[in-house]
């Protein structure tokens, strides 16, 4: 009886996984609202795993350039790797090794979002806040905003 409903746990997982990649924790989650015991949950993400069909690995980086291309920064990648449950050490090591030139991600998301780097100190505001909300840091959200349109000229 426990390996049909290890099969079902198994089915369920593969099923998931084959529309988009997941990591371990989402997995694990979704699989408990489905109803399956936890202590199996787990003891199929481990064969999963083993067998290279769950990679949190693969999971970040796939993430990773999906945020790219929708313009975020690192600092919000970070945060939403970490809320999925991804280890700390390895968002660091992905982010470390992308060759993302966080600044030029910054002018470019900001040149897309706006046409001038505003003509008074509240529209300059709420263009810092447009590029603190998608995760650039204090050094880019400055660069860009000295740098967005001439790069685009």
């Amino acid at each position: 009886m426990a390996s049909s409903a290890t099969k079902t746990i198994e089915d369920d997982a593969i099923r998931l996984l084959a529309r988009r990649e997941y990591s371990r924790a989402e997995l694990a989650g979704r699989l408990a609202a489905k109803g399956h015991d936890s202590r199996e949950v787990h003891e199929c993400l481990d064969d999963l795993a083993a067998r290279g069909l769950q990679s949190d690995a693969r999971f970040a980086e796939s993430f990773l350039r999906s945020r790219l291309s929708r313009g975020q920064g690192a600092l919000k990648i970070r945060g939403e790797l970490q809320q999925r449950g991804v280890d700390r050490e390895l968002i660091g090591d992905t982010l470390a090794n992308t060759e993302v030139d966080w600044f030029a991600l910054a002018c470019d998301t900001l040149a897309r979002r706006f046409d001038s780097p505003g003509d008074t100190p509240r529209e300059r505001a709420r263009r810092e806040r447009f590029l603190a909300g998608r995760g650039f840091d204090f050094e880019q959200v400055r660069h860009a905003l000295s740098h967005a349109w001439e790069e685009r000229e």
